[in-house]
């Protein structure tokens, strides 16, 4: 029992195991890889809640989430706590208006690099000083800034349940940085079609050459031909070998929404692409041994 919870009255109880929960990928140490992530949680933890802080970490661990959904302004969540029916968790983020995202947008479409990069579907790096230069701020700063519940009998607030889903959102945030635009009211492609104008969404120009479609061949009318069209070219497929690194288009995607599963998304799938890579060229390929 912590030192505030002997003062408030609540001992810390156990909570009840849960199934197919959300665990945490940080097995140890701080939560969140990259500054927009850190950020996040700073406001979580710039509240002094003492060893809920704690606690919520350790739940976030145990998969003791058992879902998370996020929305424009909104995270609802259920966490498992000590009672059989899980706790309900809602998180509330305070819009910017729209007027606050187009004077957003005309100070980034004054610098190039930053439309570079939301085109490119990347944070860029400066992106907190382009809000702090328009007068706003990407994340919450004062209290009425976010509005958290919980059914749990705990009145403080954040609950351990709450930084549980904090914890976790932070983590979202390394693999996907614009949910934090989301929960602020503004999409990602909104955004960038505000930064870009009518022309943000890239067209062909009139003279760039194009290449020319192959000329559709008809299928051939005699039955016989139709069904036995002779030997294909040996080299019809090129050269076939394994990919220099497997599961290329699964790290392109990044990791799967709060994942669920002891090992990490990519951990648990590169090895399957590699076998799978392997045991098709073996089919493909003839068989040499004879």
């Amino acid at each position: 029992m912590s030192r505030d919870d002997r003062w408030y009255g609540f001992p810390e109880s156990t909570p009840r195991k849960a199934k197919g929960g959300i665990k945490a990928q940080t097995g140890r140490g701080a939560f969140g890889k990259n500054w927009w992530a850190k950020r996040w949680i700073s406001v979580l933890e710039g509240f002094e809640v003492g060893q809920r802080l704690g606690r919520g970490r350790r739940y976030a661990r145990g998969g003791q989430v058992l879902s998370v959904d996020v929305d424009r302004e909104l995270v609802t969540a259920e966490v498992q706590g000590s009672r059989e029916k899980p706790y309900k968790v809602v998180i509330r983020v305070k819009a910017l208006v729209r007027e606050d995202w187009e004077k957003l947008a005309a100070g980034l479409a004054q610098q190039a690099i930053f439309a570079a990069k939301l085109l490119a579907g990347e944070m860029p790096p400066d992106i907190e000083t382009a809000f702090t230069e328009a007068g706003l701020s990407l994340f919450p700063e004062a209290s009425q800034d976010l509005e958290t519940a919980c059914s749990c009998p705990d009145w403080s607030n954040p609950c351990k349940h709450i930084a549980a889903v904090y914890y976790l959102l932070g983590e979202e945030f390394d693999r996907d940085p614009f949910l934090i635009f989301k929960l602020r009211g503004m999409e990602r492609d909104e955004l960038v079609a505000l930064v870009g104008g009518p022309g943000a969404h890239a067209e062909v120009a009139e003279d760039e050459p194009v290449g020319a479609a192959p000329a559709a061949e008809p299928l051939p009318t005699d039955p016989p031909t139709f069904w036995h069209p002779g030997k294909l070219p040996d080299d019809l497929f090129g050269e076939v070998h394994t990919p220099a690194m497997p599961a290329a288009l699964v790290r392109r995607l990044g990791s799967f929404p709060f994942w669920r599963a002891k090992e990490r998304f990519l951990e648990a799938l590169e090895p399957l692409y590699g076998q799978a890579s392997a045991a098709g060229l073996k089919s493909f390929l003839p068989d040499t041994d004879g």
